[in-house]
This record gives structure tokens, C-alpha cells and sequence, in this order.
């Protein structure tokens, strides 16, 4: 180029050195990731998530914890608990007694998506899989009632001990509905909360009417 023949470098300016990017010091956890961890501790860690949850369920409150750090483990361990305990009522004939886990099963899962489809179309901010997260966990209080039941009955299955299911299993319908509403309050317009809630009232409805209805063979 004209004009840049006469520049020259002046021999106290270096021309020669290292070009460094300065980069800020890495934590530890930042190079440690899930793979390199051992199956125990990835394991005992989701347990721990999972417990922390359930605590959550048992002192329901305003948080967000269950839809921040969502998982579907908790809510499946609970509906299988549930089917489980409430397999072979005496509804249930000698020849078709199998069904009666599918039914419970289908019946819990189809019921959390219609409301969380139910929660979406009125506005809710929240997303499918974290609806289903708080719904299934709140079924913490039902599954206990189900197991108290199952003690109940094998002492008889007069008045008293259908006046004691029935304390046992209102109390826990409340319990769980308090604490669904509680985690989906803040997520749903203040206009149409009553929507939302109405849907989960019957939910868990079904639910405590199939665990007091429940009796063995």
C-alpha cells in the first residue's frame, strides 16, 4: 500500500510474546459432572429429592420446590402403592381380580392430566409435567389413609370401624387438597382459581370414596 513503506517498528516495542485469554478459576463443580458419579450416589441423591418432597406434602406451604425440581418417581411409587393396597376388594370377582390395578392406576394418572390440561387452558403458567408432579405427590396423605384403613379392617369391619375410616380418610382428602391448591395457587389467574380447584376437589374425591368403599374379600 502507498505511504506505508516508510513505517517502521521501533526496536524498544516487543513484537513477540504469548496472547493468554485471562479465565476466572473453576470451581469444583463446575468439572464435576453426573456421569463420572457412582450409581450409589446418583441414586441416594434422587431418594433424597424425593424425601425432601414428601416433606413438603406432610407441611404444605407456598413453595415452589415441587415445581422448581419436578420428577414423576415420588407420584409413581405412590400410585403403584396405592393400586397395590387397593387390589383385591370385594368387588372384584375371582375371575377378573387382576383388572382392578389397572383401574386404579388408569384412573389416577388420567385424572392428573385432564386437570393439568384443565389448569392449562385457563391460564396457568406452569408447565404439564410439573402439574402432575404436585398432583401425584399430594397423594402422599391418601396412600397413609389407605394403609391406616388396611389395619383398621383387619380388627372387624363393623360401625366403629367405618366411623374411624371415615375420620381418618376426610381428613386426609382435605389434607391433600390443601396442599395441591397450596403449590398451584400462585401458578393460575386470581379469576379463575375456583376452576382449577373444583377439578382438584373431585380428583381426590374419587380417590378417598375408593379407599372407603374399599373392603377385602
Amino acid at each position: 500500500f502507498p505511504g506505508l513503506a516508510d513505517v517502521s517498528i521501533s526496536e524498544d516495542i516487543p513484537v513477540e510474546g504469548e496472547i493468554t485469554v485471562p479465565v476466572g478459576s473453576r470451581s469444583p463443580d463446575e468439572d464435576y459432572s453426573t456421569l463420572d458419579e457412582p450409581v450409589k450416589d446418583t441414586i441416594m441423591r434422587d431418594l433424597k429429592a424425593v424425601g425432601k418432597k414428601f416433606i413438603h406434602v406432610m407441611y404444605p406451604k407456598k413453595s415452589s420446590t415441587l415445581l422448581r425440581d419436578w420428577d414423576l418417581w415420588g407420584p409413581l411409587v405412590l400410585c403403584v402403592s396405592l393400586a397395590l393396597m387397593l387390589q383385591g376388594g370385594s368387588a372384584d370377582s375371582k375371575d377378573d381380580g387382576g383388572p382392578q390395578f389397572a383401574e386404579v392406576f388408569v384412573i389416577i394418572w388420567f385424572g392428573a392430566v385432564v386437570i393439568t390440561l384443565n389448569s392449562k387452558l385457563l391460564g396457568g403458567t406452569i408447565s404439564f409435567f410439573q402439574s402432575l408432579c404436585v398432583l401425584g405427590y399430594c397423594i402422599l396423605p391418601l396412600t397413609m389413609a389407605m394403609l391406616v384403613c388396611r389395619l383398621v379392617l383387619l380388627a372387624g369391619s363393623g360401625t366403629v370401624s367405618f366411623i374411624i375410616r371415615l375420620i381418618i380418610v376426610v381428613a386426609m382428602f382435605g389434607w391433600s387438597t390443601l396442599a395441591s391448591t397450596a403449590f398451584l395457587a400462585d401458578s393460575q389467574p386470581p379469576n379463575r382459581k375456583a376452576l382449577v380447584v373444583y377439578p382438584i376437589f373431585l380428583f381426590y374425591f374419587v380417590i378417598s370414596w375408593m379407599i372407603l368403599t374399599f373392603t377385602p374379600q
